[in-house]
Protein backbone atom coordinates (compact mmCIF):
# COMPACT_ATOMS: atom_id res chain seq x y z
CA UNK A 1 0.00 0.00 0.00
CA UNK A 2 0.83 3.11 -1.00
CA UNK A 3 0.83 6.68 1.06
CA UNK A 4 -2.33 7.79 2.03
CA UNK A 5 -4.83 11.06 1.79
CA UNK A 6 -5.23 12.99 4.70
CA UNK A 7 -8.39 12.08 6.58
CA UNK A 8 -10.48 13.95 4.41
CA UNK A 9 -9.39 12.85 1.26
CA UNK A 10 -7.12 14.74 0.60
CA UNK A 11 -3.40 15.04 -1.28
CA UNK A 12 -2.09 18.71 0.29
CA UNK A 13 -5.26 20.89 -0.82
CA UNK A 14 -6.49 18.67 -3.67
CA UNK A 15 -8.85 15.55 -3.58
CA UNK A 16 -11.60 15.76 -0.71
CA UNK A 17 -15.51 14.67 -1.33
CA UNK A 18 -17.38 17.71 -2.99
CA UNK A 19 -20.82 15.55 -2.93
CA UNK A 20 -24.38 15.89 -1.90
CA UNK A 21 -25.14 14.83 1.81
CA UNK A 22 -27.23 11.85 0.57
CA UNK A 23 -23.93 10.16 -1.09
CA UNK A 24 -21.50 10.76 2.27
CA UNK A 25 -22.70 7.35 3.98
CA UNK A 26 -22.27 5.80 0.82
CA UNK A 27 -18.44 6.56 0.50
CA UNK A 28 -17.86 5.88 4.17
CA UNK A 29 -19.26 2.65 3.45
CA UNK A 30 -17.10 2.22 0.70
CA UNK A 31 -13.85 3.37 2.67
CA UNK A 32 -14.25 0.85 5.49
CA UNK A 33 -15.32 -1.68 3.07
CA UNK A 34 -11.78 -0.90 1.12
CA UNK A 35 -9.50 -1.22 4.15
CA UNK A 36 -11.15 -3.91 5.19
CA UNK A 37 -10.73 -5.72 1.77
CA UNK A 38 -6.99 -4.92 1.52
CA UNK A 39 -5.87 -6.25 5.15
CA UNK A 40 -8.11 -9.63 4.42
CA UNK A 41 -5.50 -12.00 2.90
CA UNK A 42 -8.19 -13.87 1.14
CA UNK A 43 -9.53 -10.97 -0.68
CA UNK A 44 -5.82 -10.01 -2.12
CA UNK A 45 -4.87 -14.10 -2.83
CA UNK A 46 -8.34 -13.79 -4.95
CA UNK A 47 -7.51 -10.57 -6.30
CA UNK A 48 -3.82 -11.72 -7.35
CA UNK A 49 -5.29 -15.11 -8.84
CA UNK A 50 -7.92 -13.31 -11.07
CA UNK A 51 -4.97 -10.51 -12.57
CA UNK A 52 -2.83 -13.91 -12.92
CA UNK A 53 -5.24 -15.96 -14.92
CA UNK A 54 -7.42 -14.00 -16.34
CA UNK A 55 -5.91 -10.80 -16.62
CA UNK A 56 -2.55 -12.08 -17.96
CA UNK A 57 0.05 -10.57 -15.30
CA UNK A 58 2.44 -9.83 -15.20
CA UNK A 59 2.56 -7.58 -18.26
CA UNK A 60 5.72 -7.98 -20.46
CA UNK A 61 8.38 -5.32 -20.49
CA UNK A 62 9.71 -5.34 -23.73
CA UNK A 63 12.81 -3.31 -25.03
CA UNK A 64 11.81 -1.57 -28.43
CA UNK A 65 14.82 -2.21 -30.10
CA UNK A 66 13.86 -0.02 -33.67
CA UNK A 67 11.94 2.30 -31.73
CA UNK A 68 15.63 2.70 -29.44
CA UNK A 69 17.59 3.06 -32.64
CA UNK A 70 15.37 5.97 -34.25
CA UNK A 71 15.79 7.66 -31.28
CA UNK A 72 19.42 7.74 -31.64
CA UNK A 73 19.97 4.81 -28.97
CA UNK A 74 17.82 5.77 -25.83
CA UNK A 75 16.86 2.56 -24.72
CA UNK A 76 13.00 2.55 -24.82
CA UNK A 77 11.00 -0.13 -22.92
CA UNK A 78 7.34 -0.46 -23.18
CA UNK A 79 5.28 -1.76 -20.39
CA UNK A 80 2.76 -3.80 -22.17
CA UNK A 81 -0.58 -2.84 -20.85
CA UNK A 82 -2.24 -3.55 -24.41
CA UNK A 83 -1.61 -7.02 -23.78
CA UNK A 84 -3.96 -7.46 -20.74
CA UNK A 85 -7.01 -9.02 -21.63
CA UNK A 86 -9.66 -6.52 -23.09
CA UNK A 87 -6.79 -4.74 -24.33
CA UNK A 88 -5.50 -2.01 -21.88
CA UNK A 89 -5.33 -1.32 -18.24
CA UNK A 90 -8.39 -0.72 -16.85
CA UNK A 91 -8.54 -3.87 -16.12
CA UNK A 92 -6.67 -4.18 -13.33
CA UNK A 93 -9.00 -1.62 -11.71
CA UNK A 94 -12.44 -2.88 -12.68
CA UNK A 95 -11.59 -6.73 -11.29
CA UNK A 96 -10.85 -4.74 -7.97
CA UNK A 97 -13.72 -3.12 -7.87
CA UNK A 98 -16.25 -5.67 -8.73
CA UNK A 99 -14.70 -7.65 -6.35
CA UNK A 100 -15.32 -5.64 -4.02
CA UNK A 101 -18.81 -5.09 -4.76
CA UNK A 102 -18.95 -8.45 -4.34
CA UNK A 103 -18.16 -8.42 -1.15
CA UNK A 104 -20.34 -5.48 0.06
CA UNK A 105 -23.00 -7.39 -1.24
CA UNK A 106 -24.22 -5.10 -4.27
CA UNK A 107 -26.46 -6.31 -6.92
CA UNK A 108 -25.94 -4.04 -10.00
CA UNK A 109 -22.78 -2.34 -11.50
CA UNK A 110 -22.55 0.74 -13.08
CA UNK A 111 -19.77 2.88 -15.22
CA UNK A 112 -18.61 5.57 -17.23
CA UNK A 113 -16.37 4.99 -20.49
CA UNK A 114 -14.41 7.51 -22.48
CA UNK A 115 -12.78 5.43 -25.34
CA UNK A 116 -14.65 2.60 -23.89
CA UNK A 117 -11.77 0.75 -22.59
CA UNK A 118 -13.03 1.20 -19.34
CA UNK A 119 -16.67 0.42 -20.43
CA UNK A 120 -15.59 -2.86 -21.45
CA UNK A 121 -13.43 -3.88 -18.74
CA UNK A 122 -16.15 -3.04 -16.29
CA UNK A 123 -18.67 -4.95 -18.28
CA UNK A 124 -15.91 -7.91 -18.53
CA UNK A 125 -15.57 -8.02 -14.94
CA UNK A 126 -19.30 -7.76 -14.17
CA UNK A 127 -19.88 -10.58 -16.89
CA UNK A 128 -17.29 -12.51 -14.57
CA UNK A 129 -18.96 -12.18 -11.10
CA UNK A 130 -22.65 -12.60 -12.49
CA UNK A 131 -23.43 -8.97 -11.91
CA UNK A 132 -25.92 -6.87 -14.17
CA UNK A 133 -23.93 -3.44 -15.52
CA UNK A 134 -25.08 -0.43 -17.24
CA UNK A 135 -22.46 1.75 -18.77
CA UNK A 136 -22.54 5.30 -19.98
CA UNK A 137 -21.21 6.54 -22.61
CA UNK A 138 -21.50 10.32 -24.17
CA UNK A 139 -23.06 10.44 -28.03
CA UNK A 140 -19.98 11.58 -29.48
CA UNK A 141 -17.50 8.98 -27.59
CA UNK A 142 -20.29 6.52 -28.97
CA UNK A 143 -19.86 7.50 -32.31
CA UNK A 144 -15.73 7.67 -32.03
CA UNK A 145 -15.60 3.79 -30.24
CA UNK A 146 -18.78 1.90 -32.26
CA UNK A 147 -15.84 -1.24 -31.98
CA UNK A 148 -15.77 -1.22 -28.09
CA UNK A 149 -19.46 0.09 -27.75
CA UNK A 150 -20.17 -3.53 -30.04
CA UNK A 151 -17.82 -5.46 -26.99
CA UNK A 152 -19.90 -4.26 -23.96
CA UNK A 153 -23.25 -5.07 -25.33
CA UNK A 154 -21.61 -8.72 -26.26
CA UNK A 155 -20.66 -8.90 -22.86
CA UNK A 156 -24.08 -8.26 -21.69
CA UNK A 157 -23.88 -4.80 -20.52
CA UNK A 158 -26.33 -2.24 -20.98
CA UNK A 159 -24.67 1.03 -22.92
CA UNK A 160 -26.38 4.56 -22.43
CA UNK A 161 -25.41 7.15 -25.06
CA UNK A 162 -25.42 10.74 -23.60
CA UNK A 163 -26.63 13.26 -25.38
CA UNK A 164 -26.08 16.26 -23.26
CA UNK A 165 -23.11 18.86 -23.06
CA UNK A 166 -20.38 17.74 -25.22
CA UNK A 167 -21.53 13.90 -25.46
CA UNK A 168 -18.49 12.98 -24.27
CA UNK A 169 -17.00 11.84 -20.60
CA UNK A 170 -17.22 14.66 -18.77
CA UNK A 171 -21.13 14.32 -19.60
CA UNK A 172 -21.19 10.43 -19.29
CA UNK A 173 -19.46 10.71 -15.78
CA UNK A 174 -21.90 13.42 -14.81
CA UNK A 175 -25.12 10.55 -15.66
CA UNK A 176 -23.63 7.89 -14.12
CA UNK A 177 -23.34 9.90 -10.80
CA UNK A 178 -26.77 10.78 -11.50
CA UNK A 179 -27.78 6.96 -11.84
CA UNK A 180 -25.40 6.20 -8.14
CA UNK A 181 -26.74 8.71 -5.98
CA UNK A 182 -30.82 7.63 -7.09
CA UNK A 183 -29.52 3.78 -6.44
CA UNK A 184 -27.34 3.94 -4.38
CA UNK A 185 -28.38 1.44 -1.79
CA UNK A 186 -28.14 -1.47 -4.37
CA UNK A 187 -25.58 -0.40 -6.55
CA UNK A 188 -21.62 -0.10 -7.19
CA UNK A 189 -20.68 2.48 -9.32
CA UNK A 190 -17.11 1.93 -10.58
CA UNK A 191 -14.96 4.81 -11.69
CA UNK A 192 -12.58 4.53 -14.46
CA UNK A 193 -9.66 6.83 -13.38
CA UNK A 194 -8.53 8.55 -10.71
CA UNK A 195 -10.86 10.95 -9.86
CA UNK A 196 -14.16 11.48 -8.06
CA UNK A 197 -14.97 11.61 -4.74
CA UNK A 198 -12.65 9.98 -1.84
CA UNK A 199 -11.83 6.94 -1.44
CA UNK A 200 -12.12 6.43 -5.35
CA UNK A 201 -8.76 8.41 -6.30
CA UNK A 202 -6.65 6.24 -3.66
CA UNK A 203 -8.58 3.01 -4.55
CA UNK A 204 -8.30 3.33 -8.23
CA UNK A 205 -4.19 3.86 -8.07
CA UNK A 206 -3.64 1.24 -5.38
CA UNK A 207 -5.58 -1.12 -8.12
CA UNK A 208 -3.49 0.06 -10.83
CA UNK A 209 -0.36 0.25 -8.65
CA UNK A 210 0.92 -3.33 -9.49
CA UNK A 211 1.66 -1.84 -13.44
CA UNK A 212 4.95 0.42 -11.53
CA UNK A 213 5.51 -2.32 -9.09
CA UNK A 214 6.18 -4.97 -11.86
CA UNK A 215 8.54 -2.70 -13.73
CA UNK A 216 10.50 -2.10 -11.00
CA UNK A 217 11.15 -6.25 -10.85
CA UNK A 218 11.40 -6.67 -14.00
CA UNK A 219 13.68 -3.72 -14.68
CA UNK A 220 15.87 -5.07 -11.81
CA UNK A 221 15.84 -8.52 -14.03
CA UNK A 222 16.63 -6.89 -16.84
CA UNK A 223 18.88 -3.91 -16.31
CA UNK A 224 19.78 -4.56 -13.30
CA UNK A 225 18.29 -1.91 -11.35
CA UNK A 226 15.28 -1.06 -10.59
CA UNK A 227 14.73 2.62 -11.38
CA UNK A 228 14.92 4.06 -15.04
CA UNK A 229 15.91 7.36 -16.19
CA UNK A 230 12.69 8.48 -16.78
CA UNK A 231 8.97 6.79 -16.52
CA UNK A 232 6.55 8.42 -19.63
CA UNK A 233 2.97 8.32 -19.55
CA UNK A 234 -0.10 9.71 -20.81
CA UNK A 235 -2.47 11.41 -18.35
CA UNK A 236 -6.17 11.89 -19.21
CA UNK A 237 -7.77 11.47 -15.52
CA UNK A 238 -4.59 9.82 -14.96
CA UNK A 239 -5.15 6.04 -14.47
CA UNK A 240 -2.13 4.35 -16.20
CA UNK A 241 -0.37 7.15 -15.08
CA UNK A 242 -0.37 7.19 -11.29
CA UNK A 243 -0.43 3.18 -11.83
CA UNK A 244 3.11 3.46 -13.24
CA UNK A 245 4.54 6.67 -11.30
CA UNK A 246 3.29 5.94 -7.61
CA UNK A 247 5.40 3.33 -6.76
CA UNK A 248 8.60 5.67 -7.82
CA UNK A 249 6.66 8.67 -6.61
CA UNK A 250 7.02 8.50 -3.41
CA UNK A 251 10.96 7.12 -2.94
CA UNK A 252 13.12 9.61 -1.21
CA UNK A 253 13.98 12.81 -3.66
CA UNK A 254 17.13 11.99 -5.71
CA UNK A 255 16.28 8.11 -6.16
CA UNK A 256 13.20 9.17 -8.13
CA UNK A 257 13.54 9.03 -11.79
CA UNK A 258 11.82 11.78 -14.09
CA UNK A 259 7.98 11.12 -13.89
CA UNK A 260 6.42 12.99 -17.36
CA UNK A 261 2.97 12.80 -18.06
CA UNK A 262 1.99 13.65 -21.80
CA UNK A 263 -1.51 15.82 -21.82
CA UNK A 264 -3.56 16.53 -24.86
CA UNK A 265 -2.94 19.70 -26.56
CA UNK A 266 -5.29 19.04 -28.79
CA UNK A 267 -5.32 21.47 -31.21
CA UNK A 268 -3.20 23.49 -29.79
CA UNK A 269 -2.92 24.95 -26.08
CA UNK A 270 -3.46 28.82 -27.66
CA UNK A 271 -6.59 26.79 -29.87
CA UNK A 272 -8.52 26.45 -26.44
CA UNK A 273 -9.47 23.05 -27.98
CA UNK A 274 -7.16 20.80 -26.03
CA UNK A 275 -7.44 18.59 -22.96
CA UNK A 276 -4.39 19.49 -21.10
CA UNK A 277 -5.90 20.59 -17.37
CA UNK A 278 -2.56 20.99 -15.37
CA UNK A 279 -0.39 22.56 -18.62
CA UNK A 280 -3.42 24.93 -19.55
CA UNK A 281 -6.30 24.74 -16.59
CA UNK A 282 -6.58 26.04 -12.88
CA UNK A 283 -7.90 24.65 -9.54
CA UNK A 284 -11.58 23.94 -8.90
CA UNK A 285 -13.98 20.96 -8.29
CA UNK A 286 -14.69 18.57 -10.97
CA UNK A 287 -17.19 15.38 -10.18
CA UNK A 288 -16.38 15.52 -6.42
CA UNK A 289 -12.65 16.78 -6.12
CA UNK A 290 -10.62 19.12 -6.22
CA UNK A 291 -8.10 19.40 -8.44
CA UNK A 292 -6.73 21.20 -11.73
CA UNK A 293 -9.37 20.99 -14.62
CA UNK A 294 -10.49 23.58 -17.76
CA UNK A 295 -12.75 26.28 -16.78
CA UNK A 296 -13.87 29.49 -17.75
CA UNK A 297 -13.04 32.87 -15.61
CA UNK A 298 -16.28 32.34 -14.16
CA UNK A 299 -15.49 29.15 -12.97
CA UNK A 300 -17.86 27.27 -15.79
CA UNK A 301 -16.49 24.00 -16.95
CA UNK A 302 -14.96 24.70 -20.80
CA UNK A 303 -15.04 21.77 -23.08
CA UNK A 304 -11.87 19.30 -23.57
CA UNK A 305 -10.83 18.31 -27.48
CA UNK A 306 -8.68 15.20 -28.07
CA UNK A 307 -8.12 13.13 -30.80
CA UNK A 308 -8.30 10.30 -28.21
CA UNK A 309 -11.63 9.76 -26.65
CA UNK A 310 -9.66 8.51 -23.32
CA UNK A 311 -7.93 12.32 -22.86
CA UNK A 312 -11.14 13.69 -23.67
CA UNK A 313 -12.06 15.07 -19.54
CA UNK A 314 -11.22 18.39 -18.81
CA UNK A 315 -9.76 17.69 -15.00
CA UNK A 316 -7.13 15.15 -14.17
CA UNK A 317 -7.21 13.46 -10.83
CA UNK A 318 -6.15 14.85 -7.33
CA UNK A 319 -2.49 13.06 -6.96
CA UNK A 320 -1.79 14.23 -9.75
CA UNK A 321 -2.46 17.98 -9.22
CA UNK A 322 -0.31 16.94 -5.80
CA UNK A 323 2.58 15.65 -8.10
CA UNK A 324 2.52 18.77 -10.30
CA UNK A 325 2.60 21.39 -7.25
CA UNK A 326 5.48 19.21 -5.63
CA UNK A 327 7.30 18.91 -8.60
CA UNK A 328 7.43 15.09 -7.99
CA UNK A 329 6.56 14.83 -12.11
CA UNK A 330 6.52 16.79 -14.94
CA UNK A 331 3.52 17.40 -17.16
CA UNK A 332 3.57 18.87 -20.92
CA UNK A 333 1.54 18.62 -23.85
CA UNK A 334 1.58 16.94 -27.22
CA UNK A 335 -0.95 17.89 -30.22
CA UNK A 336 -3.66 16.01 -31.89
CA UNK A 337 -0.97 15.85 -34.75
CA UNK A 338 2.03 14.75 -33.37
CA UNK A 339 0.05 12.27 -31.85
CA UNK A 340 -1.00 10.35 -34.95
CA UNK A 341 2.62 10.76 -36.45
CA UNK A 342 3.44 8.52 -32.91
CA UNK A 343 0.55 6.25 -33.63
CA UNK A 344 1.69 5.28 -37.33
CA UNK A 345 5.32 5.50 -36.25
CA UNK A 346 5.57 2.57 -33.63
CA UNK A 347 3.11 0.48 -35.80
CA UNK A 348 5.49 1.03 -38.54
CA UNK A 349 9.19 0.31 -36.50
CA UNK A 350 7.49 -2.49 -33.90
CA UNK A 351 4.49 -4.00 -34.95
CA UNK A 352 2.51 -2.34 -32.41
CA UNK A 353 -0.53 -0.11 -33.00
CA UNK A 354 -0.90 1.80 -30.03
CA UNK A 355 -3.95 3.67 -28.37
CA UNK A 356 -4.34 7.07 -29.26
CA UNK A 357 -4.31 8.10 -25.79
CA UNK A 358 -0.87 6.11 -25.55
CA UNK A 359 0.18 7.80 -29.02
CA UNK A 360 0.65 10.81 -27.14
CA UNK A 361 3.66 9.39 -24.72
CA UNK A 362 5.64 8.33 -27.48
CA UNK A 363 5.52 11.36 -29.09
CA UNK A 364 6.81 13.03 -26.29
CA UNK A 365 10.32 10.73 -26.92
CA UNK A 366 11.98 12.35 -29.18
CA UNK A 367 12.13 15.51 -27.15
CA UNK A 368 13.00 13.30 -24.36
CA UNK A 369 15.65 11.68 -26.44
CA UNK A 370 17.23 14.70 -27.16
CA UNK A 371 17.55 16.00 -23.26
CA UNK A 372 18.57 12.47 -22.13
CA UNK A 373 20.90 10.84 -25.03
CA UNK A 374 21.65 7.25 -25.73
CA UNK A 375 22.63 5.87 -22.37
CA UNK A 376 19.24 6.53 -20.50
CA UNK A 377 16.59 3.68 -19.84
CA UNK A 378 13.59 4.96 -20.29
CA UNK A 379 9.73 3.58 -19.71
CA UNK A 380 6.64 4.39 -21.71
CA UNK A 381 3.53 2.71 -20.14
CA UNK A 382 1.72 1.29 -23.63
CA UNK A 383 -1.87 1.58 -21.43
CA UNK A 384 -3.67 0.36 -24.41
CA UNK A 385 -3.87 -1.10 -27.93
CA UNK A 386 -5.15 0.69 -31.03
CA UNK A 387 -7.77 -1.76 -31.99
CA UNK A 388 -10.06 0.79 -30.99
CA UNK A 389 -8.68 3.49 -32.74
CA UNK A 390 -8.30 2.32 -36.04
CA UNK A 391 -11.92 3.94 -37.37
CA UNK A 392 -11.33 6.99 -36.01
CA UNK A 393 -7.83 7.12 -37.16
CA UNK A 394 -9.24 6.06 -40.45
CA UNK A 395 -11.25 8.77 -40.33
CA UNK A 396 -9.19 11.41 -39.35
CA UNK A 397 -5.84 10.69 -41.74
CA UNK A 398 -8.08 9.86 -44.87
CA UNK A 399 -6.23 6.35 -45.34
CA UNK A 400 -3.26 7.71 -44.34
CA UNK A 401 -2.84 10.88 -46.88
CA UNK A 402 -3.84 13.21 -43.99
CA UNK A 403 -0.97 11.60 -41.92
CA UNK A 404 1.63 11.62 -44.58
CA UNK A 405 0.87 15.55 -45.74
CA UNK A 406 1.25 16.12 -42.13
CA UNK A 407 4.82 14.41 -41.99
CA UNK A 408 5.93 16.18 -45.12
CA UNK A 409 4.84 19.70 -44.05
CA UNK A 410 6.82 19.21 -40.78
CA UNK A 411 9.95 17.79 -42.46
CA UNK A 412 9.84 20.99 -44.73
Amino acid sequence: MFPQPDARGRYGMYGGRYVPETLIPALDELTDAYREARADPAFEARLTEILRDAVGRPSNLTLAENLSRDLGGMRVWLKREDLNHTGAHKINNTVGQVLLAKRMGKTRIIAETGAGQHGVATATAAAMFGLPCVVYMGEEDVRRQALNVFRMKLLGAEVVPVTSGTRTLKDATNEAIRDWVTNVRSTFYVIGSVVGPHPYPMMVRDFQAVIGMETMDQLEERIGRRVPDAVVACVGGGSNAIGIFAPFAYLPEGQRPRLIGVEAAGHGLESGAHAASISSGKRGVLHGALMYLLSSDDGQITPAHSVSAGLDYPGVGPEHSFYADEGIAEYVAVDDASALRAFRHLAEVEGIIPALETSHAFAYLETLAGELGADADVVVNLSGRGDKDVNEAMRVLGDLAGLDAARSESVS
